[in-house]
């Protein structure tokens, strides 16, 4: 899986935390695979209870998890290497004690999207019209408090406020798994080993340290917890006790939670005085060689003013800021799709986040609970690339030398450069977006039978 893509935000983000986190692992974890593949938030809601925790509930495997044996000599070392970490044999003994390998989590971790992602289906899942009035009432009720936090971090509410409608739908999907255990099965496993080895001790830390209690550690099947999603990493690192009551508690504690947030975003540089970004209109004869598809949208960055020469406007038609702000333009649909001009808050976003889509959405949707309008361009309904359709575009981009990497079945940023190299080549709009019909015109020019 290359978690440098979109399409698993939610893993890379809390699997791959900067070197200065995330929401680290944040939220970054692989953890992520969780929600992308079924919206970009909802985690999944296991209908019944079996064994874990109390509170804990997990879904049956739905096939055949094969566990490999050895299981317990395995906990009986990570005992003792916790132990001489210098987490309490108490903590060890009751946070350790009964936890089995829980199938569902491995099927999960090694479970691949079948679909990429598309624009429309992604917002409007991420900013539909009830998580839009749900924002709104949520900014209204914690208002003081947002307020309070806002002049301490320099994060505005509306912000605060729409990650936390984006991680867990404010608070109602924060997961039901039982961390420790979901951990211990990762770190077993295998796959990502040590990076789960490592977030299970700091899964330990938390609880020697008299924040939680073990059994009421829930998040999701890959460990990002509590209403922010955090990763025990970035919980450890950027964790505030807001109410100032001795202990952080993202779980039930809102005012942690935000404080939490705040914290972790003014770390990744968040400008209070500045936006994330705006939709814009591009004129008919732009130039989509201009437009950045990086993943971090830097490949060119003009200010305001530039951009405004070149025939961008607002998308009622109204000149932009004339401001020197740097700017870049993302077409995160493709030439025929909307357009966005993102400032460098979109970026502190990508650092949560590393997805194109989630940031938009993260923006929109704090523009939107604030009396911002919906997008307004025309959408054009399409369907998604399947998994092997996308090894197929890779291959032949491959073939004509337009991409050196191995097929993979993710369209990441050297796909879109691809992509792109072929549209230039072929006098098409070089926007650098995946599609069908780009699909179609690269098996046809490398010979190769594009899947229906």
């Amino acid at each position: 899986m290359n978690l440098a893509d979109e399409e698993h935000h939610m893993t890379n983000r809390r699997l791959n935390p900067p070197r200065r986190s995330v929401l680290t692992g944040l939220t970054l974890a692989l953890v992520g695979c969780q929600s992308t593949a079924r919206g970009p938030i909802a985690q999944e809601t296991p209908p019944v209870p079996s064994g874990g925790p109390s509170g804990a509930v997990i879904p049956p495997a739905q096939g055949a998890v094969e566990i490999r044996p050895g299981f317990e000599p395995w906990l009986a070392k990570l005992r003792t290497d916790a132990i001489a970490k210098g987490i309490s044999k108490p903590t060890v003994d009751v946070a350790l004690s009964g936890i089995t390998p829980i199938p569902r989590v491995i099927e999960l971790d090694r479970r691949q999207p079948e679909f990429t992602q598309t624009f429309w289906r992604y917002l409007d899942g991420a900013v539909s019209a009830r998580r839009v009035a749900d924002g709104q009432a949520m900014l209204k009720q914690h208002g003081p408090l947002l307020k309070r936090i806002e002049d301490q971090y320099g994060v505005p509410p509306r912000f605060i406020v729409s990650f936390w409608g984006l991680e867990t739908n404010y608070g109602k999907g924060a997961g039901t798994y039982p961390v420790i255990a979901s951990l211990a099965t990762l770190a077993y496993d295998g796959r990502r080993a040590e990076f789960f080895r490592g977030e299970l001790f700091n899964a330990l830390t938390i609880v020697d340290r008299g924040h939680i209690k073990a059994q009421e550690m829930l998040g999701s099947w890959a460990g990002a917890m509590g209403q922010t999603q955090f990763m025990p990493s970035t919980f450890l690192r950027y964790g505030v006790d807001g109410d100032k009551d001795g202990h952080i508690d993202i779980w039930r504690d809102v005012t942690d939670a935000f404080s939490s947030a705040a914290n972790y975003l003014k770390s990744l540089g968040w400008d209070g005085n500045r936006t994330w970004g705006r939709a814009v209109a591009l004129p008919a004869d732009f130039d989509f060689n201009l437009a950045s598809i990086d993943t971090n949208a830097s490949e060119v960055v003009k200010p305001l003013t530039e951009w405004s020469k070149l025939g961008v406007r607002q998308p009622d038609g109204m000149v932009l800021p004339q401001q020197p702000v740097q700017a870049a333009v993302v077409v995160p649909a493709g030439a025929k799709g909307p357009a966005f001009l993102v400032y460098d808050n979109y970026r502190a976003i990508l650092k949560w986040n590393r997805s194109t889509l989630y940031a938009i959405a993260v923006g929109h949707l704090a523009d939107r609970i604030t009396g911002g309008e919906a997008l307004t361009v025309k959408r054009v309904v399409e369907e998604p690339l399947r998994r092997e359709q996308v090894t197929v575009l890779q291959e032949g981009l491959r073939k004509l030398g337009y991409v050196n990497s191995e097929p993979d079945g993710v369209v990441g940023a050297g796909t879109r450069q691809g992509v792109r190299a072929f549209q230039r080549a072929k006098a098409l709009q070089p926007d650098g977006y995946a599609n069908r019909d780009i699909l179609a015109r690269v098996a046809q020019a490398s010979g190769l039978a594009a899947p229906t």
